[in-house]
């Protein structure tokens, strides 16, 4: 594997206001941010450049969620590199939510767009959520619910 100017990790308690930060400035789910089940990416400089969880939901689901990167550092492999390690430290069946332009990149890990039909009781609602208030802005309207199989 090859060298990244980062570092990739298990999340520490001091970490959690800057997770917080994080997953409120890029505007995704702040529901469920439980330190002990982050990756984080540092910089060199110990800054918190990214992170992301595997959340457990109560039907027994599990979903690669929180995953988030600064702006100075997207598109430098920091968002594969967390996926990565998650998907080795949890591997099976996993789910996701995202919006409609971020499906190509999570097939490329192994995930596919499923049916309402399809979802575990958790991500129906989600997506049923989506439908009614994808145009107030709370949720947006064109979220994918995703599985891999592994």
């Amino acid at each position: 594997m090859a060298e990244h100017p980062y570092q990739i990790r298990q999340a520490e308690e001091s970490e959690i206001p800057r997770i917080r930060a994080l997953i409120y400035a890029v505007k995704i789910n702040p529901m469920n941010l439980d330190w002990r089940r982050f990756i984080v990416a540092v910089s060199p400089d110990d800054e918190l450049i990214g992170c992301g969880q595997i959340k457990p939901h109560r039907d027994g689901s599990r979903e690669l969620a929180s995953l988030a990167v600064v702006p100075e550092w997207r598109e430098r492999g920091v968002a594969r590199q967390i996926i990565e390690t998650l998907l080795v430290a949890y591997p099976g069946e996993l789910y996701l939510t995202c919006r409609g332009r971020l499906g190509a990149f999570y097939e490329k890990f192994g995930f596919q767009v499923i049916s309402e039909t399809e979802m575990p009781p958790y991500f129906r609602k989600i997506s049923r959520l989506s439908r009614l208030l994808g145009t107030s802005g709370l949720i947006p309207a064109d979220l994918l619910v995703m599985k891999r199989n592994a």
